[in-house]
């Protein structure tokens, strides 16, 4: 279901609006941001100097480090008094990043999720069960609003609590549901092990992000739950959730909201400009927030971009699914390896759960990866419970045989028992370093 012409209009036509709103976003953040008036006159600029698409290349980045420094309302362009709502990250490396809203923004929020729930198979009166956490993190209120836009009946169950996700589920009878994707399958587990089967539910679509998942992932939960699971793309500095969509008839990259949110692909190292279809950094300059604006944003997110249309009848520029993110690229040995890419690979290993943990230790001077699976029950029962048995060790040899073949470099494995690694209510935690700190990434 498309909700909105401008999911379709021809690229001239929406390029038009673009830099319309564009050079509005300008004029605004330079009379009334500080930070950004400064960026401009060290690099010469004025707003009266875009006068197209690409003088978009002309502007300053903006980093997170910008916002931690301008902490907590330094970069805001609206008065308190305007504001009706403020969210923020965790803040787990430092203080949080703090983005508002006005009225106006909460509606174009909702807006878009609406339109980002339609595009993933959700309809009027539908049940949508929301399992993303509520509170400063944006994805529950953001879905909530949307859902209830779109006019969808919300159920607000937030994270946790995973014996009432499922007395909910069963009793509401829901078409969607939303969440991470880790949790999803959490709930999942939990059903198996009260002898109920997720794929008998009434759940026909969902909704999962905030983590990067690979396609192996999506073929694992659209298995166990016999449903349609779309990727939703979102961060708090931008909005949140409903920057981009999938659509449920596709299924191949995300839809951005590009009247909203103009999108670029950088080099992480040279900063230069990606043609489409090439790998790099996302960066979102956003074209109509009022609150918390924010021009050429890098969002650390590793994606491509894709023109065309789609066979959902959409026309708005796709992103691919995130790879990984910049800072959470492991360099192992001179080898680049993102934990989106073990996953994918190690999903493919029957014997296994979609349960993992990189462990980054290092042996003298040389960095080194300890990778942490997890056995099947049933296949564990086979073996008689016992992780001694030759089995393993043949498991062990076949899991480092294909991510020294897939991912080019060597690991030690350690194979666990079942249901014995952590789940998480909200991004999954992928990656323990332990070469220090023994740092969560």
């Amino acid at each position: 279901m498309i909700l909105h012409e401008i999911e379709t209009t021809d690229r001239q036509e929406l390029e038009k609006i673009q830099l319309e709103r564009l050079q509005e976003t300008v004029r605004n953040v330079y009379s009334k941001v500080p930070f950004y008036k400064e960026k401009f006159d060290q690099r010469g600029i004025r707003p009266e100097d875009i006068h197209s698409l690409n003088d978009i290349e002309l502007l300053p980045f903006t980093r997170k480090a910008d916002l931690r420094s301008h902490y907590p309302f330094g970069l805001f362009a609206v008065p308190q008094n305007e504001l009706v709502r403020v969210h923020a990250s965790s803040g787990t490396s430092g203080k949080p990043t703090v983005v508002g809203y006005t009225g106006k923004d909460i509606d174009m929020w909702s807006e878009i999720v609406a339109r980002a729930i339609a595009a993933g198979g959700g309809k009027p009166g539908d049940f949508l069960h929301n399992a993303y956490g509520y509170g400063l993190f944006t994805g529950g209120l953001g879905l909530h609003y949307g859902s209830e836009r779109l006019g969808l009946v919300t159920v607000p169950v937030s994270g946790g609590n995973a014996e009432r996700q499922i007395t909910l589920i069963e009793d509401f009878k829901p078409a969607v549901i939303c969440g991470t994707p880790s949790y999803i399958l959490s709930i999942a587990e939990k059903m198996e092990e009260q002898g109920k089967d997720p794929a008998q539910t009434s759940v026909k679509y969902g909704i999962f992000g905030a983590e990067p998942w690979s396609e192996k992932m999506r073929q694992k939960i659209e298995e166990k739950w016999n449903l349609k699971a779309c990727d939703i793309y979102g961060l708090s500095e931008v909005i949140g959730p409903g920057v981009a969509m999938e659509c449920h008839e596709a299924q191949a990259g995300l839809h951005i909201a590009e009247d909203h949110f103009f999108p670029e692909i950088i080099n992480p190292v040279t900063l230069e400009a990606l043609p489409p279809g090439e790998e790099g950094e996302l960066v979102f300059t956003s074209l109509t927030k009022e609150a918390f604006p924010i021009i050429r944003y890098r969002t650390g997110d590793i994606a491509s971009l894709s023109y065309g249309k789609c066979t959902c009848g959409r026309t708005t520029v796709k992103m691919s699914r995130v790879k990984g993110r910049v800072d959470d690229m492991l360099i192992i040995r001179g080898v680049n390896v993102y934990p989106s890419e073990v996953e994918h690979y190690l999903l493919t290993v029957e014997e296994l759960s979609p349960h993992y943990q990189l462990h980054l230790t290092r042996k003298g001077t040389l960095d080194s990866i300890e990778l942490h699976v997890e056995i099947k029950e049933e296949v564990f029962m086979g073996l008689e419970q016992n992780l001694e048995h030759e089995t393993i060790y043949l498991l062990t040899k076949k899991i480092q045989h294909i991510m020294k073949s897939s991912c080019l470099v060597s690991m030690d494995v350690k194979v666990n028992g079942p249901k014995s690694l952590p789940r998480s209510e909200g991004k999954a935690v992928r990656v323990l370093d332990k070469r220090e700190s023994g740092i969560e990434v």
